[in-house]
């Protein structure tokens, strides 16, 4: 039997070496005349470990890693392609701790498969929840959507299954599926890794949404700066295209679903979902006011579904398994798993997929290891540079929607950014302004003005001028942000800001004082 040797070629580990990496192994081999496969597979998703170099064996895959070019002809020496071992040795992948802990649904394939092989996709379970809905009537998918407890995970949790049913009612000769991959948060990168390690997962849950709701035409929405993504979801469209998993006879039913991909420009804005329409039509990405809701009127007009890639990317699994499979992991209202993207100044980086319930703490400090600076942790961002900050004394929090919301926090795209005691959430707080400034597509006036009004009154706050009374304006205009913008951006930026203020009072004091304190 021919060796198979798995180098990642996702963004993440590339960025990380796996290129130079795989360039050292084929040029090992070729040297030794040894012949082997290598399948660019994703990644895991443990970037720690990346690049995570995976070799098939008799008695399972083994991994070694993180791989340097340097240790390629070492790995050789140690018969790694027999899964010997080496200093960079870590036995089967599943057993490492930061995978053995966790609950893989939507990210099950991810890192095992060849993310351009259908037949790969087929063998791990793909396409079964497609071909369990050709057989179905749409309200019926729609129900087992809607019951299975699905939200959407790209941040605002609404329920999957209303949103597929106001578009399933409401009448129109075109329907549309607009998938959302404009994945602009700090510390996310969950979209990126589907679409890059296992695309077929994503257009099986666009046509199966297609075939629910009326839909015959889908679009998924990439940000430019993930051209790897863009260049795997085309080639994976037209590998479905010509399996017949796309066109007008889906897998030989009578359903007809086909889809394109399409680049933003890297407006943060573009990811709210009017904006996102707004640049998809060709125009200004600015935001929509609603109503009308895009289920309603959306895309040139048409009721559209906009979902997130990984509420697309969960549904193959629900039709698979069932609605009441997939609500059995949880708490409360968040059903499901959720993958939790952990970044910033944490020891082990990565995404992690666990049902919903495993609290802040046990997160950053069991499965993310504390600090990769070995300071204190001093602050968490769950959610985004949108997201508020969490101190230690809230580390309990389940992750959970309510339990979150209950502590005037948001979960956002579940990612979750680490901090060390040297953070200054004083520059942090102005540094939610400023990009809220920055990004603003400039509609409305609390969003536009604000922010910029915010960073000039966090800046006299920095400087000691009427510490109080401004830190009482900053609070005032938060206020006005939140419930006066039309969209996330404004309204959720005082998340950062007042959850700095009001957990890390410290920081907010006059210079002399703060070094008073120190």
């Amino acid at each position: 039997m021919i060796p198979r040797i798995y180098i990642p070629a996702d963004s993440g580990a590339l960025a990380l070496g796996a290129e130079k990496v795989a360039k050292a192994i084929e040029k090992e081999l070729k040297e030794r005349g040894v012949e082997a496969k290598i399948v660019r597979n994703g990644s895991r998703g443990a970037y720690f470990l990346e690049p995570m170099v995976e070799v098939a064996t008799a008695e399972g895959r083994v991994a070694y890693g993180p791989v340097k070019p340097s240790d390629v002809k070492s790995l050789f020496d140690s018969g790694f392609l027999k899964g010997g071992h080496h200093k960079r040795w870590l036995g089967a992948p599943d057993k490492i701790p930061f995978f053995a802990k966790q609950t893989r649904l939507t990210f099950a394939r991810c890192g095992i498969i060849d993310p351009l092989s259908l037949d790969s996709y087929k063998s791990h379970g793909g396409l079964n929840g497609l071909q369990n809905a050709v057989a179905m009537a749409p309200a019926d998918i729609v129900k087992q959507v809607t019951e299975s407890g699905l939200r959407g995970r790209g941040g605002a949790g609404f329920p999957t299954g209303i949103k597929w049913k106001t578009v399933l009612d409401t009448a129109g000769a075109q329907k549309y599926i607009v998938c959302n991959a404009d994945e602009g948060d700090s510390a996310t990168f969950a979209d990126r890794m589907i679409m890059e390690g296992d695309p077929f997962v994503l257009i099986e849950g666009m046509a199966i949404a297609g075939i629910a709701t009326g839909a015959t035409k889908g679009f998924v929405y990439i940000r430019s700066e993930y051209p790897h993504a863009v260049a795997t979801m085309n080639k994976a469209v037209a590998i479905a295209r010509k399996a017949g998993v796309l066109g007008v006879n889906v897998l030989g039913s009578p359903n007809a679903f086909d889809m394109e991909i399409r680049v933003g420009a890297g407006a943060y804005v573009c990811g709210e979902e009017t904006s996102l329409l707004n640049s998809l039509e060709g125009k200004r990405g600015v935001v929509r006011a609603k109503p009308p809701l895009p289920a309603i009127q959306g895309l040139f007009g048409k009721p559209t579904v906009i979902n997130n890639v990984i509420s697309l990317a969960s549904v193959p699994i629900i039709m698979d398994k069932g609605a009441a499979y997939y609500k059995d992991f949880g708490m409360g209202r968040s059903r499901g798993t959720i993958p939790i993207q952990i970044a910033g100044n944490v020891k082990h980086g990565g995404l992690f997929e666990t049902a919903f319930g495993l609290t802040l703490g046990e997160i950053v400090d069991d499965i993310g290891g504390g600090t990769a600076s070995g300071r204190p942790v001093k602050a968490v961002q769950v959610g985004g540079p949108l997201g508020a900050y969490f101190p230690r004394a809230l580390f309990d929090t389940p992750f959970d929607y309510e339990e979150f919301a209950k502590r005037d926090g948001l979960i956002g795209h579940a990612g979750i950014t680490v901090f060390d005691d040297s953070a200054d959430m004083l520059k942090q707080a102005r540094f939610a302004m400023e990009f809220c400034a920055i990004e603003s597509c400039g509609k409305c006036t609390p969003c536009r003005i604000g922010s910029t009004r915010g960073v000039e009154v966090l800046d006299k706050v920095a400087a000691g001028i009427e510490a109080e009374k401004n830190l009482a304006l900053v609070t005032d205009l938060c206020n006005t942000m939140k419930f006066g913008s039309l969209c996330a951006l404004g309204g959720f930026t005082p998340y950062p800001v007042m959850s700095s203020i009001t957990h890390f009072p410290e920081d907010f004091k006059p210079a002399p004082a703060r070094v008073a304190a120190e």
